[in-house]
């Protein structure tokens, strides 16, 4: 007895590798979205509790002194009573950023605060002197801005976490 087989036109192989791409696809971002939203949050709440200590106070001092936006607390509160204030809204921001499995609102409210805070630290790049350096010709970060240059990742990573948390948001609607 011969058996004929009966061509159906789909390319099995083709359509089993496609499902097993986007099942990886699914848990690569699933799990990116897990590291990036809580990296995040863990480094904006660990620097957020280091402005309570001395050493954080005085390294930020010469930041927040040069920046248009930020040197009026120093008119409010000492060097230690600024560093607080900004270490309390950094917690606030990291808690509300971490709320995302209760509420996408309140994370993507926290992420804008996130991202207002990266584009304020960034901008200590042109405020603060010394924060750039000519290195055999090319113009480098310096000092203080080795340092800062991290939060263009950082807002990057905030500018992710609330387009993701906004959507969210929408389809709870």
């Amino acid at each position: 007895m011969r058996t004929t087989h009966i061509s159906s036109g789909v390319d099995w192989r083709a359509t089993a590798s496609s499902i097993t791409n986007e099942r990886a696809s699914a848990i690569l971002f699933d799990a990116s979205s897990i590291v990036l939203r809580y990296g995040l949050v863990l480094l904006i709440l660990w620097f957020g509790l280091f402005k309570f200590t001395p050493t954080e106070a005085q390294a930020i001092q010469p930041l927040v002194a040069n920046s248009p936006a930020l040197s009026w607390l120093y008119w409010l509160t000492d060097v230690r009573g600024a560093s607080r204030l900004i270490g309390l809204a950094e917690i606030a921001i990291a808690l509300s950023l971490a709320a995302r499995p209760i509420s996408a609102r309140v994370s993507a409210a926290g992420s804008i605060g996130a991202i207002v805070m990266f584009l304020m630290t960034l901008s200590f790049l042109a405020t603060t002197p010394g924060s750039w350096a000519r290195v055999d010709g090319f113009l480098v970060p310096a000092g203080a801005g080795g340092f800062l240059i991290k939060d263009l990742l950082l807002l990057g990573a905030a500018l992710w976490t609330a387009a993701e948390a906004l959507s969210a948001a929408g389809e709870s609607r």
